[in-house]
């Protein structure tokens, strides 16, 4: 019998009231957790959203400045269109179909206009300005997009600034770059 006492004296254990704090804690813990992984859960969206917006605005900056710096001549210097000359891998202007790598490219018209809400790309022949526009960007909100250094009559630097509404909703997103037309100098 003694035997017995002393084995139950012996057993530690844990208290109603420690079990019943510890509980409540363990759910104010989960519920904290379960809080955050909800609001991350959420937010993801937007997150990638802004996150493709910036990758294809920063695809479409680079496309364009390299064919500025490539370009031969500004033809028409405004806010929201810039046209200029300069060669294309392409059998006709406005063409999809690429020339071999031994083919000189040929020198093309190259129109980018952008509207308060997208942007598009045409090309044509040297003399005109007539051609297909192909969309190239949207999701834009200013049609405020090109500024020429030293002038807009005379323009040698174009600058390319994007700006893309923001997911969150505060502000605007705005990616931009610029080139100078490294060809207008050689008079080709």
């Amino acid at each position: 019998m003694r035997a017995r006492l002393r084995f139950r004296r012996g057993e530690a254990g844990y208290t109603l009231v420690e079990l019943l704090v510890a509980a409540t804690m363990g759910v104010v813990v989960m519920g904290a957790v379960a809080s955050l992984l909800i609001s991350a859960v959420r937010d993801q969206p937007k997150i990638s959203k802004q996150a493709q917006n910036i990758t294809t605005a920063r695809w479409v900056l680079a496309r364009l400045t390299h064919e500025i710096r490539n370009g031969v001549a500004v033809k028409e210097a405004t806010a929201s269109k810039v046209s200029f000359e300069g060669y294309v891998r392409h059998s006709t202007c406005g063409g999809t179909a690429t020339l071999a790598s031994a083919t000189p490219a040929i020198k093309c018209r190259i129109t980018y206009e952008c509207t308060t809400t997208a942007c598009s790309r045409k090309e044509s022949l040297p003399a005109t300005a007539t051609g297909t526009p192909v969309p190239v960007f949207s999701g834009i909100n200013s049609n405020q997009v090109f500024t020429y250094a030293p002038s807009a009559t005379e323009p040698t630097y174009v600058k390319v600034t994007l700006r893309l509404p923001n997911p969150s909703g505060t502000g605007a997103l705005t990616v931009s770059s610029g080139a100078s037309l490294r060809n207008a100098t050689l008079g080709y």
